[in-house]
């Protein structure tokens, strides 16, 4: 008896202390992360615990509209839900019971310029004193669902463009000589074409994706609908703007991601003669209250060589997000291009010359390394619900001429003010001042002046 009751409460010790140890356990899953709901967890394993844990998407920092984004750089977000609003065209086609997304927008433009016959290096109101369209966007959509934690999840997205901004997002192989070629003033590019999966499982979620995409790095963006404001900055007109290849997004807890990619280098598809293969290796950063973020890296890397009259710019960037209040916030951005064998003047465009952009045919060898420095802060000021006032200031040094075709260094100052009709239409008026350094050097209005005042707008119609 006295062996029997010995080895009842020895077993009702146990049972105890492993009892302890389980809820000590969970409570201390509690102190890292998320509250867990009790009733869940004796029914669940440890890998779907560790999930559950980890908090899917953040509260966004920043109001959209009016802003262009709800979030830092350095999307796609694992764990926020990427499905676009239901737009008019949408609505119009009786597609709205499904997750699948058709849209679009259009985009004219006009500006009001101290040059006469370009613009340039601005963009993208590359042609003064003129009305243009910019842009008409069509995309086809459909996200991913990374906010689960249970299952494999694909999706898709193409974007197509037509109008003068082909010209900075196109890429050697996509229908590549109505620029490269012919230097057409209006043309069509399917900028992107990926695909996606999902897989929940690896890391805290990691996703897939293959194809045509846009250069992860920069504030800025190449759809309209995507900026802060109607022109760019000049370091953004010189920096990579497409990739094809596959790039890998995984979630690294609550606050971090993970950008690993490959592709063929900026602005080439694969199968062009120019391609050749280049690296990626991104990180992105946020604070537990999403008021700080960092975002950069290794944008591209490989052998960066200048081939068969095409670039292949190498990148290291960094993006700092901060939100001081609900009404002020900011983002600013550096980077280090560089390549070898440059030419002056970077990728040849073998059209004839047009008075809107006369800087054709191979520039002038340029010896050992080509390098530029980019910098850009935009400061926003919250009016109401559909305005913001945008402040940008950003400076651009192409000592070398390989970006611009021209040896100096560069700053542009831009104030812009956004205002939303309604969900759909919105205005972006702004003036803005830029000006070249180095002494003798005049890269404005095809080569003739200093500097360019330029008063702008755009409009913006989403469909």
């Amino acid at each position: 008896m006295n062996k029997t009751f010995t080895s009842l409460l020895n077993r009702q010790f146990k049972m105890k202390k492993l009892g302890t140890l389980f809820i000590l356990s969970v409570f201390g899953l509690q102190a890292f992360a998320q509250p867990i709901d009790s009733n869940l967890v004796k029914s669940i394993n440890a890998d779907t615990i560790k999930h559950r844990t980890v908090q899917r998407s953040l509260d966004s920092p920043l109001p959209d509209p009016p802003f262009p984004t709800s979030d830092w750089d350095g999307g796609p977000l694992i764990g926020s839900d990427g499905t676009a609003p239901i737009y008019p065209l949408q609505k119009l086609l009786g597609l709205t019971k499904t997750h699948f997304r058709v849209y679009g927008w259009v985009d004219p433009g006009a500006d009001i310029s101290s040059s006469k016959h370009s613009n340039a290096p601005t963009s993208y109101d590359l042609i003064p004193n003129t009305v243009m369209l910019d842009q008409v966007g069509l995309k086809f959509d459909l996200q991913p669902n990374t906010v689960q934690t249970d299952h494999v999840s694909a999706g898709f997205l193409v974007t197509t463009i037509f109008g003068t901004d082909y010209r900075y997002t196109t890429g050697k192989g996509y229908f590549s000589n109505q620029l490269l070629g012919n230097n057409n003033k209006y043309g069509f590019d399917p900028a992107e074409m990926y695909g996606l999966i999902y897989f929940p499982k690896i890391a805290d979620g990691m996703l897939l994706k293959f194809g045509r995409f846009i250069s992860p790095a920069d504030i800025e963006a190449q759809w309209a609908p995507d900026n802060y404001l109607y022109s760019h900055s000049l370091m953004f007109t010189v920096d990579p703007y497409t990739f094809t290849g596959a790039q890998a997004t995984f979630k690294l807890g609550s606050y971090w991601q993970l950008e690993v990619g490959v592709d063929a280098g900026n602005d080439m598809a694969p199968w062009s003669k120019s391609a050749q293969i280049n690296g990626l290796l991104m990180a992105r950063w946020v604070s537990k209250d999403n008021n700080n973020s960092l975002y950069g890296g290794i944008n591209a890397l490989g052998n960066g060589d200048y081939t068969r009259q095409h670039d292949d710019l190498q990148m290291l960037v960094a993006t700092w997000g901060h939100k001081f209040n609900k009404t002020f916030h900011m983002m600013t951005e550096v980077y280090y291009l560089w390549q070898y064998h440059a030419l002056v003047g970077g990728t040849v465009i073998t059209g004839p010359p047009q008075p809107f952009y006369t800087n054709v045919g191979a520039g002038a060898p340029i010896p050992g390394t080509m390098q530029a420095v980019g910098a850009v802060n935009y400061f926003q000021i919250l009016v109401s619900k559909r305005d913001y006032i945008s402040i940008r200031n950003g400076y651009l040094s192409d000592p070398q001429g390989g970006r611009t075709g021209y040896a100096t260094s560069y700053s542009d100052h831009t104030i812009g003010f956004v205002h939303y009709f309604n969900d759909y239409i919105r205005i972006r008026p702004e003036i803005r001042y830029e000006r070249a350094y180095a002494d003798g050097i005049t890269p404005y209005d095809n080569g003739t002046k200093k500097d360019q005042r330029t008063a702008a707008m755009d409009l913006i119609v989403r469909f």
